[in-house]
């Protein structure tokens, strides 16, 4: 499988060491580039985004989650944590099984 990583650069280095190429963007415009350019590339099966770019784009990646297309899309917090009034994946897993521990 090939992922790709756009985010922030802290997080593109660390990526990297893994082996994952990443695109560091800063703002709407280079965040909207690089995703169209990725889900484009047949070679991409999984994007890696940041809820900070994912924030930045939510409906280009809305939009590619729903037409069920390859690459997939995962959003992960970055280097700051999770954003404000933003629900973890755990969290909507613990809700919908209704186990809190």
């Amino acid at each position: 499988m090939a992922f790709h990583f756009i985010g922030g650069e802290e997080l593109a280095i660390g990526f990297r060491f893994v082996g994952i190429a990443g695109t560091v963007v800063q703002t709407p415009d280079e965040a909207r580039a690089a995703f169209t350019a990725v889900t484009h590339d047949p070679e991409a099966k999984v994007v890696i985004l940041t809820e900070q770019v994912s924030a930045m784009i939510p409906s280009e990646v809305m939009a590619w989650q729903l037409s069920g297309a390859y690459p997939l899309i995962v959003e992960i917090p970055d280097i700051s944590g999770h954003e404000e009034n933003r629900t973890s994946l755990i969290d909507s897993i613990r809700d919908a099984v209704g186990l809190h521990v």
